[in-house]
């Protein structure tokens, strides 16, 4: 019979063209094939996967970047995908929209949970099961976060398959009943599929756009704008967060609820 193990172990490989051998132990997963081609320039180490649906790297340190595309199902997918040998941690850096009034451009925020409003998640675990992430990890980014001066913002992600919402007003009011301080379209995914792997998991978000708002609307030029004032330090947050936790941090460990 093949197994779960198995089919995982052939096709990790197959989406990003990467040999299993050479995944890492911590791994940083992204939407933007420029995070992973600046990690690779970073490290002097290969990208593979150009001609595959995900590209993904690996440094010297064991600190592996994938970018698994965009939306909960992609989502799901390489978080089953790393089953294939379990890492110790994975950290998601992506984008998201602010809500909140409290929210700016180019803040960052750590989740401390997610509103299930995307659906893939229900494929995993109940509904009523809350989508969180790991807390000792999303404990050292912020330390992370502190050491370079850097403001955030804690609170919760809605997490949608919508892509072309702004427009529905229905949909913004019950956004603003949910009260969370920003939206997304795969927090609550990899919180949840993490869970149900027992995989640690967390999310560092950059505040790309304010959707609420006619002139918050994210465009191609308003998001190159924010992606060259801060995808670098997104970035270096994301490799200094993984790189040394292992060797200052806490262990982490998955729990049941």
């Amino acid at each position: 019979m093949v197994t779960k193990q198995d089919l995982t172990q052939d096709w990790l490989p197959r989406y990003t063209g990467m040999p299993l051998e050479e995944f890492g132990d911590y791994v940083l997963l992204t939407n933007f094939r420029s995070y992973v081609q600046k990690f690779a320039k970073k490290f002097g180490c290969t990208v593979y996967g150009a001609d595959r649906p995900m590209q993904a790297a690996t440094n010297d340190d064991g600190l592996t970047i994938v970018n698994f595309g965009i939306g909960s199902p992609n989502a799901a997918t390489v978080m089953d995908l790393l089953t294939a040998y379990h890492p110790k941690a994975v950290l998601f850096l992506g984008k998201c929209g602010g809500l909140k009034r409290s929210t700016e451009i180019g803040n960052f925020i750590l989740p401390i949970g997610a509103v299930r409003g995307e659906g893939t998640s229900d494929d995993y675990l109940p509904h009523m099961v809350p989508a969180l992430p790991s807390f000792k990890l999303h404990k050292f980014v912020s330390e992370k976060l502190v050491e370079r001066n850097l403001d955030y913002r804690t609170g919760v992600i809605y997490t949608t398959n919508r892509r072309v919402w702004e427009h529905d007003e229905e949909f913004k009011l019950r956004l603003r009943e949910y009260t969370p301080i920003a939206i997304d379209m795969e927090v609550a995914t990899i919180f949840v599929v993490g869970h149900k792997n027992e995989i640690a998991r967390g999310a560092l978000l950059l505040v790309s756009d304010l959707p609420m708002t006619h002139e918050g609307i994210k465009t191609q030029e308003s998001d190159a704008q924010v992606s060259h004032d801060w995808s670098d330090v997104h970035l270096e947050i994301g490799i200094e967060s993984l790189t040394e936790i292992e060797e200052k941090g806490e262990k982490i460990k998955h729990f049941r609820y």
